[in-house]
């Protein structure tokens, strides 16, 4: 508690020099905030309970506080972003530990399935825990993102795989009336209880179109999906705009920039957007250790375009989460600078 003191005085102060050593302190950046005075809450939710591939994202959430100072802080589009103050809560060590064990109870399912064989009569139960532990977290999610929000914060989310959001687009959903999802991924994440789990993270966005304040989902990256998937986005009458990765490489080969699509996919959205940011959208290399990669996405500076575009076009980033970051420093490196950017650009986005 005193060094959290100390700082926030030296805050307060005008003493705290952005330009100098990032201080491991324990917060995100190694920013003098705490919960009080900053105007973001960070929430990191370490669970990855349900990935049928790479393992390894539920850890992200440390990976990136553990990089975090080492980022400069002086960003382009916002260089004094950081005064608005960041303050990431301590991350769970309950959820963590629940998340080690579920892990291991979905593996029996998954390795059930694999085998084509049925969950019958011994692993049923096994998915009904799975499934339970899943709303628990999306209601502890729900619980602290309201808390945040009544008291008039920002909130943000790190997961964790896909799945983690959730109870925040719940929470979201009780402030907003109506509001989109700009969607980055490699894949749709519109599948109804992939391998049986509810809230598989293959299943985030057919879970988020549940929530009728949710009026737009625009998805852009898409390049690994299946043909219900694709039959669902045909059907939603316009309520899920796609935007396949191989779709847009063809434009943009054919002489079409990248800025014009930008401001093409930014105008289907509405006047308020929550960014959920998969890094599995972007270029392998760039987070090479993520859940599930797929050859092809975005470069970085693509996708910050695209979000540029979204606060010049007068539109609100209400929020935004970042999940499928891998467990490995340089995954962590570059998942700090998306939260950063994305925390900058929300702030911009709210400024008259």
């Amino acid at each position: 508690m005193l060094i959290w003191n100390v700082l926030n005085l030296k805050f307060m102060n005008s003493e705290y020099d952005p330009s100098g050593v990032g201080c491991a302190n324990g917060n995100l950046f190694g920013l003098p905030h705490s919960y009080e005075t900053a105007k973001l809450i960070v929430i990191a939710v370490p669970w990855e309970v349900t990935v049928s591939y790479g393992a390894g994202t539920g850890n992200a959430p440390q990976r990136i506080l553990a990089a975090s100072p080492q980022l400069d802080l002086f960003d382009f589009d916002h260089p004094t972003g950081w005064q608005q103050g960041i303050f990431m809560e301590p991350i769970s060590a309950e959820i963590l530990a629940k998340n080690h064990h579920y892990r291991q109870q979905a593996a029996l399912v998954i390795d059930r399935l694999e085998q084509g064989k049925s969950l019958e009569p011994d692993l049923t139960a096994v998915l009904a825990g799975v499934d339970a532990a899943g709303e628990e977290v999306n209601q502890w999610l729900f619980d602290l993102c309201q808390q945040a929000m009544n008291q008039g914060k920002r909130v943000a989310v790190i997961g964790g795989d896909h799945s983690s959001p959730l109870g925040y687009f719940r929470a979201l959903a009780t402030k907003y009336p109506s509001f989109g999802i700009l969607h980055i991924d490699a894949h749709a994440d519109l599948r109804n209880a992939y391998e049986g789990f509810t809230y598989s993270h293959a299943s985030i966005m057919f879970n988020a179109l549940q929530i009728p304040q949710i009026t737009k989902l625009v998805q852009v990256g898409l390049r690994d999906i299946c043909q219900d998937e694709v039959n669902l986005i045909n059907g939603s009458a316009q309520r899920v705009v796609a935007y396949y990765d191989t779709a847009v490489q063809q434009r943009i080969y054919g002489g079409q920039n990248w800025l014009e699509i930008c401001r093409e996919i930014v105008a289907h959205l509405p006047a308020q957007v929550h960014i959920s940011f998969d890094v599995d959208g972007l270029d392998p290399k760039l987070c090479p250790h993520t859940g599930t990669p797929v050859p092809g996405g975005l470069e970085l500076e693509q996708a910050y375009c695209l979000f540029r575009e979204v606060v010049k076009s007068g539109r609100q980033i209400i929020g935004f989460d970042l999940a499928e970051v891998g467990d490995a420093d340089w995954d962590g490196n570059v998942g700090a600078r998306i939260v950063y950017k994305l925390a900058n650009l929300l702030d911009l986005s709210q400024k008259d």
